[in-house]
């Protein structure tokens, strides 16, 4: 009897110990295969098994069974069973066998035909750990309960505050910041809901990863694993999948300090390539510009200012004097046609992109052009936030293609998601708001802006928090002219709508003073004459399509032109074509380099055959009033130099 219950409790310790070390095991189906194949077979998921990280293998703990199988599409590798079988296609035995798999090219992004069946038991792997995490009872009926709750079936409807009712572990495919990152973000305005289309579709290794959060994990881990560039052309994700597994595989030595951008600005005759290092940025600012009465404008627009410091400067307040270095991420419909259409604007037909701006021109853009002051409200986010979120916009500047809804996918919904994914701030969260101004009152309620810098005006204009509508400073210049000048209008918007000629007789009787000011209000009227022209000429180039206009044609042919040229400026990815994945390597910036100078050249010379163009199909008063303009500007400021000159004052230019 003593022997036998010492029996006993050796078999008890040893199922005891088989259980404590189990782990995943590769069985290999042998039956019908030759000596050679199976050979062959082993070393393909041995060296399956020797990329895995330790941690997968250890929670994936089962045996699978591994098989050759002739009931598959000619154009499948393998695929995995719902529990712990896992069959590759019978037709790439042969050349797995011969040896010629490892040389064989292929128009799949792993390259050859052996590295695509390792990624194949990879990606199928990786099937079977998500779902043997996911299905653990306790999280099946959490999820049954909260689909239940909110009629949506597939896991990526589930709102987070459901996910997070009782204690679980997420695998890849449902764990929220997955889901941020991978493209699958939370629809702003529903509390928590995901979006179900992912538009993160540029630059990618495979699109089959947008199908759904299960194929996007299990693509994502094929390059994660195989991929020595992984870390460089997706860091976020390669962070993930890092701290996940507790593991990282062989990298590259070191990715680029900076991140690759096109500047979007319009002096086409400079170079747009540039780099962005996260550690040079000190600062992220909610930029507001604030409403006008255009429909699509009438609740501001939201951006976001990278506050950087020049080179040398050590990072801190004094950066914020660094204007020339700034830029501004703006999320824009891209409008491929000259007609901003509200209908267009409501049903999502426009692309919406992330611009990467030059600060000086958002700023002459919204306060000289649309005479709309701007809010520059600092972000109180930690330096990982800051630095990561620099990283995302990288990123999404590379991949990003969605949909711009004026309503709901607008500027302040985009901005939003692109904070929130990027820096993963706890306090973004819970966070709703799809207009800008209501975006900036409920991060001020969150204590994530801080608007008290915008408390004392004249401090706020001269430490560059705010940037006043230009509107106010030519009232200013009118009121000058009212007290020197004898004339009747009241408001400078009336004085600018009189014709350029009856503004002119004015000059003759203008002191130095009052010269400065009608120099700087002629200006302005010209800029006001091309805003006219240029709507001028939206409504005739649309009424004008298809009909047989030989000017209208010529200048329709160079706009269309231009729109198709200055797309790579929100769609970058374009210039490299099928050129690698994620953000471009130093290997790519040759191309990118000699491919964004064609293109910009190419604008430059375009911008100047338009203007002749187009100057001919403006309708006679119009173009007679901005040849009046101009005039008068070319008057005015001849006339201000003589009364210098006479004035003793050295030349002006």
């Amino acid at each position: 009897m003593k022997s036998l219950t010492g029996w006993l409790a050796a078999c008890a310790l040893a199922l005891l110990g088989s259980n404590v070390h189990a782990a995943l095991h590769l069985k290999l189906k042998t039956q019908g295969l030759t000596p050679a194949e199976q050979q062959a077979s082993q070393a393909l998921l041995d060296e399956a098994m020797q990329k895995l990280p330790p941690r997968f293998i250890e929670q994936l703990d089962r045996q699978i069974e591994v098989g050759w199988s002739n009931d598959m599409p000619s154009n499948a590798y393998g695929q995995a069973t719902l529990v712990s079988e896992l069959d590759l296609n019978r037709n790439l035995l042969a050349s797995l066998t011969d040896g010629s798999a490892a040389t064989q090219k292929t128009n799949r992004p792993h390259g050859t035909v052996r590295q695509e069946m390792l990624a194949t038991v990879l990606h199928e792997l990786t099937h079977l750990y998500d779902r043997a995490r996911l299905w653990h009872a306790p999280e099946r009926v959490l999820i049954q309960r909260c689909t239940r709750q909110n009629s949506s079936t597939g896991l990526i409807g589930l709102p987070d505050s459901c996910r997070g009712q009782t204690e679980r572990r997420f695998t890849f495919s449902d764990d929220p910041r997955l889901l941020d990152l991978a493209g699958w973000q939370q629809y702003v305005g529903r509390r928590g809901e995901r979006e179900q289309d992912n538009h993160q579709v540029v630059r990618s290794p495979d699109l089959y990863e947008v199908t759904n959060p299960k194929e996007f994990v299990a693509v994502n881990m094929e390059y994660f694993l195989l991929d020595p560039a992984y870390a460089c052309r997706r860091p976020a994700l390669y962070r993930y999948y890092t701290e996940h597994f507790g593991w990282a595989p062989a990298a590259k030595d070191e990715c680029p300090k900076g991140f690759p951008f096109l500047n979007a600005g319009n002096d086409f005759a400079k170079q747009p390539l540039g780099t962005v290092d996260p550690e040079r940025v000190y600062a992220v600012d909610y930029l507001l510009a604030e409403a006008n009465q255009e429909w699509a404008s009438r609740w501001g627009h939201s951006m976001l200012r990278l506050v950087i410091c020049a080179p040398g400067r050590p990072r801190g307040p004094d950066c914020r004097l660094d204007l020339q270095e700034h830029l501004v991420l703006s999320y824009r419909a891209f409008v491929n046609d000259v007609q901003l259409s509200s209908w267009d604007g409501l049903t999502g037909a426009y692309p919406s992109r992330l611009f990467v701006l030059p600060l000086a021109q958002v700023i002459d853009e919204y306060t000289k052009t649309e005479l709309r002051s701007l809010a520059s409200v600092p972000l109180n986010l930690s330096r990982p936030e800051i630095e990561e979120m620099v990283e995302h916009a990288a990123e999404m500047h590379w991949s990003y293609d969605g949909d711009y809804y004026f309503v709901s996918n607008n500027c302040a919904v985009e901005t939003l998601k692109l904070l929130r994914s990027g820096s993963n701030n706890a306090h973004l969260k819970g966070l709703d708001s799809i207009v800008p101004n209501g975006l900036l009152d409920v991060l001020k309620a969150r204590g994530l802006a801080d608007t008290s810098v915008l408390d004392d005006p004249r401090e706020a204009l001269r430490l560059g928090y705010r940037f006043d509508s230009y509107r106010d400073r030519y009232q200013a210049m009118f009121d000058v002219l009212k007290t020197r000048l004898p004339i009747k209008q009241t408001r400078v918007e009336d004085w600018m709508a009189l014709d350029a000629d009856q503004r002119r007789p004015w000059f003759e009787q203008a002191d130095l003073r009052t010269s400065a000011a009608l120099l700087l209000l002629e200006q302005a009227s010209f800029r006001r004459q091309l805003l006219l022209a240029q709507d001028e000429v939206k409504q005739k180039y649309l009424g004008a399509r298809g009909l047989t206009d030989g000017g209208m044609d010529k200048a329709n042919k160079t706009l269309q032109e231009i729109l198709a040229s200055s797309g790579f400026l929100s769609r970058p990815a374009e210039l490299l074509g099928s050129s690698g994945y994620g953000l471009p390597q130093t290997q790519e910036w040759a191309m990118l380099e000699s491919e964004s100078s064609q293109r910009q050249q190419q604008l430059l010379r375009l911008t100047g055959d338009l203007d002749k163009e187009v100057r001919s199909l403006l309708e006679p008063a119009r173009a007679a009033e901005i040849a009046a303009t101009e005039d008068n500007v070319k008057q005015i400021g001849e006339h201000l130099r003589a009364i210098h000159k006479a004035a003793g004052g050295l030349q002006l230019p």
